[in-house]
């Protein structure tokens, strides 16, 4: 099982990516919640030098609901993970996928909506 939605944007910045990234996922319901500039983050602390690198917390407001009504302890994995990093020649966008993460949550009605999760997100990242 593959644990990631991937896909490779050449030629384009990180902040083009990002916009992109951004717009893909509000068209199918996400919002950004949590940003982190792990670039900066790692500059910062360890004074270490890396490529571009965001992970953005998505969450779709009426999916995170029906999921912590139904296992009130997911909210240990939400939201769903984006990363962009920048890769050679351009920019990898890689989005967890949900139905991987809730494997360890024995409940078959959550992984329904884990599901429909990871179709929206794969169509988010599709349309980058």
């Amino acid at each position: 099982m593959a644990y990631t939605i991937t896909r490779t944007l050449d030629g384009v910045s990180l902040e083009e990516a990002d916009q992109r990234t951004r717009a893909a996922l509000s068209d199918k319901g996400f919002g950004v919640l949590t940003e982190i500039d792990v670039k900066a983050t790692m500059k910062k602390k360890l004074d270490a030098n890396m490529p571009g690198y965001l992970i953005l917390g998505a969450c779709n407001p009426d999916m995170a609901y029906k999921a912590i009504g139904m296992e009130p302890r997911v909210g240990a994995m939400l939201p769903c993970n984006v990363i962009l990093r920048e890769v050679e020649g351009g920019i990898e966008i890689s989005a967890i996928d949900p139905v991987a993460s809730m494997q360890a949550i024995e409940n078959s009605e959550l992984h329904g909506v884990a599901g429909q999760v990871r179709d929206m997100l794969a169509e988010a990242v599709g349309a980058i």
